[in-house]
């Protein structure tokens, strides 16, 4: 690592050079090799043991390389890495205020800052927990608590059939999925069709799952929209916003999610564009009645003792189905903190600019073809090697091309040049999805990976 001039130089600050290797691949039956796993009766001396961790960063992948774009998190973010080894030095847990008083005081303030940027005028409440999988659990688990109360105590033995209704680009086959237009938004109207289906068929609808930023794509479904027939039908409304929530941040961009003031619930992950340390992950929900400390509570004697000397308010495990739960908050507030909401915006606004910058780039590059134009950081496209430009579209060609990006994908691991995902989407041979987030990233590292894309697949 490198720190350019004193280490509050808040724009200085470098991740790993770019004549490092993004990694050093070697199969899992080599790293075995490489790596002493075994774990033995008598411990080792300092030396060895300083050995072991440079083996084992030597061995991973450098995620905070301005060449890595493999995932929806990158980059080192400085003051939320700082906050990590302040929280691992203290270890505490955040279930009590007199166990973890400060971080308690922390989680709190961020919490109401997010949903301030939320716009929920009224206040709410949330909580910090590991990852946005959990925080979708969170508003299933609040949902149905709002529609019946007493299954917490009596079990869903006599329930009725219950439907959570959500994108196919999400695909749980046990809920209806609503569909989606080619740039993967949901279309109200097809989510209307399919709540009356299931009404008439004796189901009892309680939740819509609407996504802000998917995955692949990178799409915003239209909330406002959405809300109002939510709205119609009493159901609760929760925005997945893990990724594309980092867009409340930016006036220029926040209009990705307009209408989130209107749902339930959100989750969001600042893990993601926002650059905190792993992990980082808020569920934000708009309600003041105690909700989610009613549907988590387990009253555990032990812990949540009613006659504490303070205000036992600030016990916050109640509201969560973990006991032991790390005060993640801090990596935020710190960083937050430290660089303000205007610079927070800055982030947000420049990985978008990139973004457009590269898909400007494919456009004007032989051989590169976008599979959609892109509404946030997420870049989908093909690299047509020479051999298969003069082919007409059709099943030739998409079986030739469905092999192109696997190769690639492998020639660039091993090389250590860069990291990119590739995958497929319906019928659609495979692509590449390219994700620009960190602030190190340059033009010139755009250019780099397009250039490297036709060096590795040019023969193909």
């Amino acid at each position: 690592l490198e720190l350019d001039g004193p280490v509050g130089n808040k724009k200085d600050f470098k991740a790993f050079s770019r004549r490092m290797a993004v990694c050093e691949w070697r199969s899992p039956e080599q790293l075995k090799e490489l790596l002493d796993l075994e774990l033995k009766d008598e411990g080792e001396s300092e030396s060895k043991i300083l050995q072991r961790c440079r083996e084992a960063i030597r061995y991973s992948v450098k995620t905070s390389h301005p060449r890595f774009f493999n995932q929806l998190f990158a980059g080192l973010e400085p003051y939320s890495t700082v906050a990590s080894f302040i929280i691992e030095s203290i270890k505490t847990s955040l279930y009590t205020y007199e166990v973890a008083p400060v971080f308690t005081l922390m989680e709190n303030a961020v919490l109401r800052k997010m949903i301030e940027t939320i716009g929920w005028e009224e206040g709410g409440d949330g909580i910090f927990n590991p990852g946005g999988s959990m925080s979708n659990m969170y508003a299933m688990n609040l949902a149905r608590y709002r529609y019946c109360p007493d299954w917490k105590e009596v079990g869903l033995y006599s329930a009725p059939r219950l439907v959570v209704f959500t994108s196919q680009e999400v695909g749980l086959h046990s809920s209806p999925s609503y569909s989606v237009n080619e740039g993967g938004k949901m279309i109200p109207s097809a989510l209307e069709e399919r709540i009356q289906l299931a009404k008439r068929e004796g189901a009892v609808p309680f939740m819509v799952n609407a996504t802000a930023g998917t995955t692949v794509f990178g799409a915003f479904d239209p909330i406002e929209e959405i809300a109002s027939v939510c709205e119609k039908h009493n159901l609760w409304l929760h925005v997945d916003a893990c990724w594309g929530g980092a867009a409340l941040m930016s006036k220029k961009h926040k209009h990705l999610l307009k209408g989130i003031h209107r749902v339930h619930s959100v989750s969001w992950n600042p893990h993601k564009m926002l650059m905190a340390s792993l992990q980082c992950s808020a569920f934000l929900v708009r309600d003041k009645t105690s909700l989610l400390q009613r549907c988590h509570s387990a009253r555990a004697s032990y812990l949540f003792q009613q006659d504490k000397f303070y205000d036992v308010s600030y016990d916050t495990g109640d509201k969560s189905v973990q006991c032991s739960r790390k005060p993640d908050a801090f990596k935020l507030w710190l960083m937050w903190k430290a660089l303000g909401s205007r610079e927070l915006e800055q982030r947000v606004d420049r990985a978008l600019a990139m973004a457009r910058y590269l898909t400007q780039e494919i456009k004007k590059r032989d051989g590169f073809q976008l599979l959609m134009e892109p509404e946030f950081a997420n870049m989908c496209f093909w690299y047509i090697p020479p051999s298969l430009r003069k082919l007409p579209e059709g099943p030739e060609l998409w079986t030739k091309l469905h092999a192109v990006a696997p190769v690639i994908k492998e020639r660039m691991m091993k090389t250590g040049s860069m990291m990119i995902g590739y995958q497929t989407h319906g019928d659609k041979p495979n692509f590449f999805r390219m994700v620009v987030i960190s602030p190190q990233v340059s033009r010139q590292d755009l250019d780099f990976v397009l250039e490297e894309i036709h060096h590795l697949g040019q023969d193909l």
